[in-house]
């Protein structure tokens, strides 16, 4: 009798969690496409379906696609829910990401969700990046595994910006804190910048460095967003002055991280995160100024890869930088 009144008191917890996590989905404020955002490039390979709530963006042998916001933004929260091709994804690049490199091209800023598609059998991976004032030199990436398969169903990608941080969050667990120091000067994220989500052809450098390739025997590729949000300060593009957005559905939208959610992102990182610019010791000698080295962390990425980790002796071919800025230039005018 008080092993099934325990059950029970379980399977209640374990509803009013969904329910909560059900709520905090439901009060973000979701917009429909032609509300936000407009046909970036890819002619017919963007397709708008669910009564204009979702868009499926696809990449074949003539070309990929993509949409951009169409106000500028400084700050706020921005958010989709997306589903990855599934297969043989060797070389695609899907991004969901942050830019201003078409208005300032020496000096832009850009945060990056990326996802990397692999060879039959290999888990997609997930690429965190962040360039400030045109800091291209300093990649700032960090790259992990998932505890799901992306391409099973939908999940939910966000990115918190403000003055003074930014949070990534995957299915409203965040996975990388950024905070602005001092020292960091403009290479933090600071001018008005348009949200981007694009799928193209990374051959070159997205799976193994290029040893894999997009086979087009598997395509088209789809890549399927939804439950969209654009909630910040809209910049008006000619007197860049920014207005926030204090709409219904704001009581949903993150601040920051919170204790539990601390734990969670800790515990993240320490089992899914395989790459950090802050250890890579044959790109940077000295860490970047804004890096806190943490030794348990540092010694799971060396014995994970100790040439990059280590001494970084041994130089190799492997690139771990890369900015869609340029992709999306030259894709915008397809």
């Amino acid at each position: 009798m008080g092993f099934s009144y325990l059950g029970f008191l379980v399977m209640v917890c374990c509803l009013q969690l969904l329910v909560l996590v059900s709520v905090s989905t439901k009060n973000l404020p979701i917009i429909n496409f032609d509300e936000g955002y407009t046909h970036l490039f890819g002619e017919d390979n963007l397709a708008i379906v669910r009564d204009g709530k979702s868009v499926h963006l696809s990449l074949d042998e003539r070309t990929g696609s993509g949409f951009v916001s169409q106000d500028l933004y400084l700050h706020g929260f921005f958010s989709a829910s997306i589903k990855l091709p599934a297969d043989y994804t060797a070389g695609v690049v899907v991004a969901f990401y942050m830019s201003n490199g078409d208005m300032f091209e020496k000096n832009h800023d850009e945060i990056d969700f990326e996802f990397l598609g692999n060879i039959r059998g290999k888990d997609w991976r997930i690429q965190t990046n962040i360039y400030g004032n045109g800091s291209t030199n300093i990649g700032r990436e960090e790259r992990y595994n998932l505890w799901f398969d992306p391409a099973e169903d939908y999940h939910q990608y966000s990115i918190l910006w403000t003055d003074s941080q930014i949070i990534f969050y995957v299915d409203n667990v965040p996975i990388r804190e950024f905070k602005r120091t001092e020292s960091m000067g403009g290479d933090f994220p600071s001018k008005p910048m348009t949200l981007y989500a694009t799928i193209w052809d990374g051959s070159d450098w997205a799976t193994n460095g290029g040893k894999y390739r997009v086979n087009y025997k598997y395509a088209p590729y789809i890549a399927e967003f939804s439950d969209l949000v654009l909630h910040g300060c809209a910049v008006d593009p000619i007197e860049h002055m920014a207005r926030c957005d204090n709409a219904e559905g704001s009581e949903g939208i993150p601040t920051g991280v919170t204790r539990v959610q601390r734990i969670k992102m800790e515990g993240f990182r320490k089992k899914h995160m395989t790459y950090s610019y802050c250890y890579d010791h044959i790109r940077y000698k000295v860490p970047p100024s804004e890096c806190v080295i943490n030794p348990q962390e540092a010694e799971r990425l060396r014995t994970f890869d100790p040439v990059t980790f280590g001494n970084g002796r041994r130089h190799h071919s492997k690139r771990h930088h890369h900015s869609r800025t340029s992709q999306a230039k030259v894709t915008s005018s397809i």
